[in-house]
């Protein structure tokens, strides 16, 4: 919820304005709630469609003359039938829409503001329909068909990255929002010395823009990676980085949730160490040291943390990347199903979700871009000898899992199955064949027991997750690649 101060400002603002324009919209009293649904969709689409980051619907005011007459209408009273305003609303909208109303007092007289994000991705439907403003009049979109391709030209055209989270800030408010000392420090570069040097170079790399008016907009980009507090910037809020423990194998007793409020830049390795502190530890002895092994490859949860931040859908209102971590696995999710099949990640080459987000945290080193990052993940649960990830598309999700310790001889069919599948195909895409000795390597068999490595190609061609590369070969001496190779 933004301060009180920040409503007050916002509304001197809107008054200040000449005429009403596509994006605001004054009325004194009438809030019929079709009407106001049709506005969700008629501003949101304008919004996109003039480059702003929101519009606004604001009662009490006069239309024409923006004087201040105070409004009756009370939106958290205002239900229909049995159902709250603002619940039925968002039912109404497709896609799912951020907005807001605020009840305050301006001039003395109550007023009431309705916020709104302007549409991505796809245009805003109220009841199947998409609406737009044409001047000051709501029109349905479909009857402006030149207006409509523009539309989606424009949403076609600019990623979520690009869009504005907030904007009309002096440069001391954008310097108070985004922790910039976290964006030159991850980028090994000295702290530029006064706020216009400071603003200039975060202006560069494109995390803010000054606008005509000398103020200046955070796009989301700056937002998302140095917030100091994702919740400043409304729904980005929700799309703060989750970390949650669990007692057990379920999710019947979660312990207190740590709270990671900044940008995934900032927040990145304060997740990693916050999680490598709640993972049981093994000592190792070497030849000569002793070291700590945690359960999991640190390479591995750096990976697949790094891959939920950069990979996931921003269009998907309301979700958040999510680490789970429960006795027996970790679990890692992120809103969007992956762009290519989740079985075929380890060898498809690379495509970001979020290529400006992807480019800024790989100089940052916080990631990369050259798609070996499932590879990382696979060559380092074989090097520890833990069960293979496990990667899958769920409904409008992405989840990747890494497994405990556990002996081959407790593994079920398909555990083993999918371990000798990311085998073959970490070898394939080294230029390497499988093979029974590899097989053995893989799961620490003992050399005179062959038979059983056998038994593990076999059971994985019969899935026809493999297949013989060399059927004429003696059974021992044949090598295996991918079904899909």
């Amino acid at each position: 919820m933004q301060a009180p101060d920040y409503w007050h400002s916002l509304v001197t603002e809107l008054l200040n304005l000449p005429r009403e324009t596509g994006w605001v919209e004054f009325k004194h009293n009438k809030a019929e709630p079709q009407e106001i649904g049709e506005y969700l969709s008629a501003l949101s689409n304008t919004a996109a469609l003039k480059g702003k980051a929101k519009a606004y619907l604001v009662w009490g005011v006069e239309d024409g003359s923006h004087a201040v007459l105070g409004t009756g209408f009370d939106p958290a009273a205002t239900k229909v039938g049995n159902q709250e305003l603002e619940s039925w609303l968002l039912q109404q909208l497709s896609p799912k829409l951020n907005f807001a109303f605020c009840s305050q007092v301006y001039a003395d007289q109550p007023l009431v503001v309705l916020e709104v994000d302007a549409a991505f991705r796809h245009p805003v439907q109220f009841q199947g329909a998409e609406w737009v403003r044409v001047g000051s009049y709501k029109k349905r979109l479909r009857d402006f068909p030149e207006m409509e391709r523009e539309l989606w030209r424009t949403l076609d055209r600019t990623p979520f990255e690009w869009l504005v989270a907030v904007d009309r800030l002096v440069g001391a408010d954008v310097l108070a929002l985004l922790d910039y000392p976290a964006y030159f420090t991850g980028m090994q570069l000295p702290l530029p010395d006064g706020h216009q040097a400071l603003l200039g170079a975060l202006a560069a790399d494109r995390l803010i823009e000054r606008m005509d008016s000398g103020h200046w907009r955070i796009f989301n980009l700056g937002a998302l990676l140095f917030a100091r507090r994702l919740a400043d910037f409304g729904a980005l809020g929700r799309k703060a980085v989750r970390l949650v423990r669990y007692h057990g194998s379920d999710r019947l007793n979660a312990y207190p949730e740590p709270p990671f409020e900044q940008g995934y830049a900032v927040a990145y390795d304060s997740v990693i160490r916050t999680l490598h502190s709640w993972l049981p530890g093994n000592e190792v002895t070497g030849k000569a040291l002793r070291r700590d092994v945690r359960m999991y490859p640190d390479i591995a949860i750096r990976e697949l943390v790094a891959n939920a931040l950069i990979h996931q859908d921003l269009g998907v209102t309301g979700a958040s990347p999510l680490v789970e971590l429960f006795d027996d696995r970790l679990e890692v999710s992120n809103p969007g199903v992956p762009l290519v099949e989740a079985q075929r990640l380890l060898d498809t080459p690379p495509r970001s979700r979020n290529e400006a987000m992807a480019s800024m945290l790989r100089r940052m080193n916080v990631c990369e871009e050259r798609g070996t990052g499932v590879d990382k993940v696979v060559g380092s649960c074989e090097l520890y000898q833990l069960p293979a990830p496990q990667f899958e598309a769920l409904e409008g999700f992405t989840k990747a899992s890494l497994f405990a310790m556990r002996p081959l001889t407790r593994m079920d069919p398909q555990e083993r199955i999918r371990a000798v599948y990311w085998h073959a195909c970490l070898r394939h895409v080294n230029g390497q064949h499988t093979n029974n000795s590899t097989v053995r390597k893989r799961f620490a068999i003992a050399d005179a027991n062959s038979a059983m490595a056998t038994r593990l190609l076999k059971e994985a061609e019969a899935a026809g997750v493999i297949r013989t590369f060399d059927p004429e070969a003696a059974p021992k001496l044949r090598r295996y690649v991918p079904g899909w190779a």
